[in-house]
């Protein structure tokens, strides 16, 4: 069974940069891994009173796809030998308060997220 796992501080201070990790426990190497064919793994937040917001996804090569309206402060990476995914969001303001979910994306013409971290609430504020 595939778990996703959301970690990071849960305070940052406005104009600080936001780092979260998302750990993959595998079920199985042909389906948890982060470097599986055709998966892809992303991240979402949500905001209190306000929709999901979908930030961006890596793809089981590592390629990364930023929402256009976060582009220019969001760095995604990975690390396949501890099967993680990383979030950077810079120059957050209180606006980036939220809670912060990864999730598996298992689509091949429009995401469909079968699996979800259980999120993680980030606030930013002095």
């Amino acid at each position: 069974q595939v778990q996703l796992q959301e970690s990071g501080p849960g305070l940052v201070k406005p104009s600080q940069t936001l780092s979260l990790t998302c750990s993959v426990s595998v079920g199985s190497i042909t389906t948890g891994s982060i470097t599986t064919t055709n998966l892809a793994w992303s991240w979402i937040r949500q905001s209190p009173g306000k929709g999901l917001e979908w930030m961006g996804v890596i793809a089981f090569d590592g390629t990364p796809y930023i929402s256009p309206s976060l582009k220019s402060r969001t760095f995604m990476s990975r690390d396949t030998n501890k099967n993680q995914i990383s979030l950077q969001l810079s120059s957050v303001t209180p606006e980036d308060t939220a809670v912060y979910y990864c999730a598996r994306d298992i689509g091949t013409v429009v995401a469909e997220f079968d699996k979800w971290g259980q999120g993680t609430l980030v606030t930013v504020s002095l």
